[in-house]
This record gives C-alpha cells, structure tokens and sequence, in this order.
C-alpha cells in the first residue's frame, strides 16, 4: 500500500470531507466527491450484491448507490434526518456512497496521517489509507477504490 497522498496542489496537506457511519468518523479526499445530496427514492436491482441499495436518476444519470457501512462489513447504514448520498466518481461511473451524517471539511498535513490498524471498529484495515486524529475524533482516511472494487 502506498503512503496516503492527497490531489491538492499543496503536496503537504489535504482537504478531507468526514463523515459518520454506525457512529464512526471517516473521510475521503474533498475532491474524489461529485456533490452530495439528501436521501432520495431509490429503484430496488433485483439480483445486485447486497451492499447495493439501489439506483436513483440524478439530472438523467443513473446512479448506482451502496450502503457504504454495509460494504464495509458493518450492519446496515441506519437510514435518518441526516442520511446523504456522497456521489462519487469510479472507474468511469458515478457512485452514490450512504452515508448516515456528514461531517465538517478539515485540512490535514499529510505528515499527520498514521499508518491504518489492522482493524479499525471491525473494519479491516485494508481499506484505509490511514489514520487522523483531531481533538474528538479518530478519523479512518478510506481508500475509495479499494472500497468501490
């Protein structure tokens, strides 16, 4: 696994989006994020993995959405208020990632970021670029295309 680098023109910090899923704060990097939106219907996909919600037309564009905590191995993303789609762009698609609460947009130094656990809140440790702390929370820094592989 390569060293957690953001795509900002500052090559020593990067702007993460957090979020919360099953009560735990994650983040991707800002500029991986389409926009996000409030929860919208979704059309059930017979026979798709379990980890996928559904689909929903956005603007005319079919977006898949995932249960991101589902995805994860967590139990379901509980669905609230506060829910969004973090609409994200993958391997020429565009994703909807189901989130249960966004956070703030933090900038971090990249010499911040700790080497991910082998386990973060039953999470394999796979999927993380690394780790941040700020001074409430630990952050799990996602590697997205692992995520969405």
């Amino acid at each position: 696994m390569q060293p957690f680098q953001g795509n900002n023109t500052d090559a020593h910090s990067v702007d993460l989006a957090t979020f919360f899923v099953r009560g735990s704060a994650y983040g991707i990097d800002l500029l991986k994020i389409q926009e996000i939106n409030k929860l919208l219907a979704l059309t059930p996909v017979p026979g798709a993995p379990s980890y996928v919600r559904g689909i929903l037309n956005l603007r005319g564009r079919i977006i898949t959405v995932i249960d991101l905590g589902y995805k994860l191995g967590l139990p379901e993303t509980r669905l609230n208020a506060r829910g969004r789609n973090i609409i994200v762009r993958s391997g020429g698609e565009h994703i909807g990632l189901l989130v249960e609460q966004i956070g703030e947009v933090i900038r971090i130094s990249i010499d911040d970021v700790e080497a991910p656990p082998s386990n973060m809140n039953g999470i394999q440790g796979d999927f993380f670029h690394g780790v941040i702390k700020t001074a409430d929370l630990l952050i799990g820094i996602l590697d997205m295309e692992l995520v969405l592989e």
